[in-house]
């Protein structure tokens, strides 16, 4: 069995067993060696089975990136319980809603969060919980990790749940992917695809394991010979110096990621921070050369979803605009109606067809409907639109549901937000569609100024006209102070106001 085979603990625990004083990962700068976690992982995976559970048990686990972090999934993969990660941002009836529908029997969670578990009503009992840091008087952490590892199990088989992964919901409620412990591989293999990964190569981590953009780099330091460095979170200001000072290699980008740096002020590190790919999704085709320029490095894009192992395409030929082709193991159709096969340039929904079976998933956690509209005839209807260029290549063009329907013309949200974005006082922005006092539906955007910037409504509206066309150019418009965001970065637009009373209505200044 090869290393790509085996099971993300059957990784670690081989890689340890050859090379424990091998780093790992740093956290912070510290080092996490092979053996470390592998000790860790196997005395935590033994306290678990001590409390009664057992493979596909449910554990979730609310924490940020940390070694304790890492021990915990390893943990849980070695004995084939189901990890539910659950965002350390859920606040109220969102976590709720999470808690309640996995139904865990066991919460792992950092200290900090046990207020908003207790106040979100999912009623989790205290002996339901163990808490990293500071207990409170609930089960501590720590010292779960430090125990007699004992004779374990038979690990879990590649097809066996490994995750939870309740998708970011920014147009409605999250849905739970069904991840196994094949797709965890599949992702690892893909990211080391898309990022060129190499022996030695160091890898920036801020993106939160409980996020698929994290966790798909579990394995890399085992089957490409990578390290991680992890930092506690995302920071424009100080994320080239973080770069420098862990010697990292490659840095991640996702959803809004890349603007915010250009957005920083010119600096030394801009070319001196020691990465040299930046890999991701999510680049604007304007953003991408601007970007390379400045900073000296190559943009590596790609585009996924976690129900089909997270990464399907991926661009390494450096076309500006394209998210690649296909990786190896998946196909990818574009279907108009769900039916008939488009034309390259013709936008169609993006279909994807596994050569391995495995490397899409299976379904949703109960939740059936959802389950049947997505796996049709063998394949995953992502909801994504996508075209083929010249080249045969995958140009993303955004989902399907976040775009409006008006004055008869379907107008797609990235279409009016790109050019939005480009005015000079505008830091980010977002639109929806609210109800038409006639007909279908009117176009609201909303603006956060860039600092120390301001945004006129009426000046926005005028500025938008020429550049639009007139169906596409909103008829509301609201500045904000700031986007909720899922851990990706990708604006909560479900969470955006759909009142037609809190904003600048063009129509009304112009007398209707």
């Amino acid at each position: 069995m090869t290393v790509e085979d085996q099971t993300l603990f059957e990784q670690l625990r081989a890689r340890a067993a050859q090379d424990p004083g091998g780093i790992y990962a740093r956290y912070d700068g510290a080092p996490i060696t092979f053996g470390d976690l592998a000790r860790h992982a196997s005395s935590l995976a033994a306290a678990l089975r001590a409390r009664g559970l057992g493979k596909g048990s449910r554990v979730a686990v609310m924490m940020r990136n940390s070694p304790e972090a890492l021990a915990v999934i390893f943990a849980l993969a070695r004995e084939g319980m189901a990890w539910v990660p659950l965002n350390a941002q859920q606040r109220g009836e969102g976590l709720r809603y999470i808690l309640e529908h996995s139904a865990p029997g066991l919460v792992i969670a950092d200290a900090e969060h046990l207020m908003a578990i207790g106040a979100c009503g999912a009623g989790i009992e205290p002996e339901r919980l163990v808490v990293h840091g500071a207990s409170d008087g609930h089960a501590p952490l720590q010292p779960l990790l430090e125990g007699e590892a004992g004779a374990g199990v038979s690990p879990p088989r590649a097809g066996d749940l490994f995750a939870i992964m309740y998708t970011s919901g920014t147009t409605g409620r999250p849905k739970g992917v069904l991840v196994t412990h094949r797709m965890m591989q599949r992702a690892g293999e893909a990211a080391g695809l898309v990022a060129g990964a190499e022996p030695g190569d160091v890898f920036l981590v801020w993106e939160p394991l409980y996020h698929i953009g994290g966790a798909q780099l579990l394995g890399l330091p085992m089957t490409h010979g990578i390290a991680l460095a992890m930092i506690g979170r995302f920071s424009a200001a100080n994320f080239w110096s973080e770069t420098r000072r862990y010697g990292a290699t490659h840095i991640h980008f996702l959803g809004g990621i890349l603007q915010m740096l250009l957005k920083q002020p010119p600096g030394p590190l801009d070319r001196s921070h020691g990465a040299r790919i930046a890999w991701g999704g999510g680049c604007p085709p304007d953003v991408w050369t601007p970007f390379q320029e400045r900073f000296g490095v190559a943009i590596r894009e790609c585009y996924g979803m976690t129900e089909s192992s997270s990464i399907t395409t991926f661009n390494v030929e450096g076309v500006v605009g394209s998210v690649g082709r296909p990786v190896p193991w998946l196909d990818v159709e574009l279907r108009l109606d769900g039916r008939t096969i488009a034309r390259p340039g013709e936008r169609g929904e993006i279909v994807v067809r596994t050569k391995d079976p495995g490397a899409v998933f299976a379904g949703y956690l109960d939740h059936p409907e959802a389950t049947a509209k997505a796996l049709r005839d063998g394949a995953f209807y992502t909801g994504d639109l996508g075209s083929w260029d010249a080249g045969g290549r995958l140009v993303f063009h955004g989902r399907m549901t976040d775009s409006v329907r008006c004055r008869g013309e379907n107008v797609s949200a990235w279409e009016v937000e790109h050019v939005a974005a480009k005015h000079p006082a505008v830091e980010h922005c977002a639109m929806i569609g609210v109800a038409a006092e006639i007909g279908e539906q009117e176009i609201k955007l909303f603006v956060k100024p860039k600092p120390g910037a301001q945004v006129d409504p009426a000046e926005m509206s005028a500025w938008l006209a020429p550049r639009l066309a007139a169906y596409q150019n909103p008829r509301y418009i609201k500045v904000i102070d700031e986007f909720e965001r899922t851990p990706s970065q990708r604006i909560m637009k479900h969470k955006l106001s759909a009142r037609r009373d809190d904003c600048w209505d063009r129509l009304a200044q112009q007398g209707r």
